[in-house]
């Protein structure tokens, strides 16, 4: 089944799920911020994505600047910032079996789905 990691608050967020309703076809919601990803789940997403954590952070948040910009973080402390912020999850992420995208822009999604 197709999943989005989904923020309602987020426009390209909004505009993915748009797509996917469109689509017709069947897919899960997942409110990222009510219900984080685990570690492993990211590790999982990020290995679909084949993109290392770094990739995935909103280098534009608060949380980002604030905490961790300008240090020397490995793939593991990267990971630990997203899981205890999901606010630093890049979005939309759309999955499909085997597949995922980053949804910025919204279009990607239509590439597997």
């Amino acid at each position: 089944m197709i999943k989005i990691y989904h923020n309602p608050r987020c426009s390209k967020s909004r505009q993915g799920l748009a797509i996917l309703e469109n689509s017709g076809k069947e897919f899960e919601t997942i409110k990222y911020l009510d219900t984080p990803p685990s570690e492993q789940e990211l590790k999982d997403i990020l290995a679909l994505l084949d993109i290392s954590p770094i990739n995935l952070v909103r280098k534009g948040e608060a949380i980002w600047k604030e905490n961790y910009k300008g240090k020397d973080l490995s793939d593991a402390e990267i990971i630990k910032a997203m899981v205890e912020n999901p606010k630093l999850i890049e979005r939309p992420i759309v999955i499909n079996e085997k597949k995922a995208v980053i949804g910025r822009p919204p279009e990607n999604i239509e590439s597997i789905i």
